[in-house]
């Protein structure tokens, strides 16, 4: 029987594989900071099904590419270099942040993406300024964010890469955690892009409410990522603390500062940012429903 939780060394290469992608399937699916936030931003900025799962297509397409890559280099134990150093994780999440901030920064137009709209526009206006994502966005964070270091990490590194025949098959066990995690994410940016497309808006204030909700997800998500992993970086015990909470599944297994950062991005900012704005401009629609109705639209005279 497979054990996701803790696979032993000595695999035959067949359950290393499906160990493997299973491994991915739950990265991809439980609360992760490398995959959440720019997954839900990207998706819920391209307000559409399609679109959405080619975003989480994208990111995590990218993402497999690292873990191969990631892979091999353990198979040929030239890892050490990212895995012995505990400050790598705190670093790529300054560097995460860091492009989060640009991308909020992008679609805002360069202007005010803490806003997600400049002062010159009221409220009921909608932003001329908002961007749609560029197609390869997304594919830049997934390798970035690739390089995390977290539970799924060492199991690859430590156990499944090791476990190849050669170095021709070091690469396949992060290619196929990057498959399940790709799983995943395509369904998650299909769901994503399904609840900005299924908003009972017109199409203008259906794009309005998703790019808000990208770039601030985005714009203060990669701030709070930024403050994160400067934390860590400056204080390595406090950025280090783990909570159990007796769940013997990896990413729900502790709360940690990892379980902040996507709370907090994509919960608390992505959601909140998506709930307030629908509820904004519902009240808009209504509004305008209702100026320019008739005293005598209901006898049709």
């Amino acid at each position: 029987m497979l054990n996701l939780w803790d696979p032993h060394l000595g695999l035959a290469l067949g359950a290393v594989l499906v160990t493997a992608f299973l491994l991915g399937v739950v990265h991809g699916v439980t609360p992760d900071e490398h995959t959440w936030p720019i997954t839900f931003s990207y998706a819920i900025g391209s307000y559409s099904t399609r679109r959405g799962m080619i975003a989480g297509l994208t990111f995590s397409a990218a993402f497999t590419l690292q873990r191969a890559i990631a892979s091999e280099l353990a198979y040929l134990t030239l890892d050490k270099w990212f895995t012995a150093n505990a400050m790598v994780d705190y670093i790529v999440y300054v560097v995460v942040g860091a492009v989060m901030v640009w991308a909020a920064w992008h679609l805002a137009g360069g202007r005010h993406w803490h806003l997600g709209r400049t002062h010159k526009i009221r409220n009921d206006e909608l932003d001329p300024h908002l961007q749609d994502p560029r197609p390869w966005m997304p594919a830049v964070h997934g390798f970035i964010a690739g390089w995390g270091f977290g539970a799924f990490a060492v199991i690859i590194y430590t156990v499944l890469a090791p476990a190849m025949p050669s170095a021709v098959w070091g690469w396949v066990p992060g290619a196929m955690f990057g498959l399940g995690t790709m799983a995943m994410q395509v369904a998650a940016g299909g769901l994503f892009g399904l609840i900005s497309q299924r908003m009972k808006l017109t199409p203008e204030m259906i794009r309005q409410v998703a790019l808000t909700t990208a770039v601030r997800t985005l714009g203060w998500g990669g701030a709070v990522f930024v403050l994160g992993g400067g934390l860590g970086l400056a204080f390595p015990t406090v950025g280090a603390f783990k909570v159990p909470t007796g769940v013997q599944i990896h990413n729900l297994a502790h709360i940690s500062l990892g379980t902040v950062l996507v709370m907090v991005s994509v919960l608390l900012i992505g959601m909140g940012t998506l709930i307030r704005e629908t509820r904004h401009w519902s009240r808009v629609a209504k509004s305008r429903s209702t100026a320019t109705s008739t005293p005598f639209g209901a006898s049709g005279r």
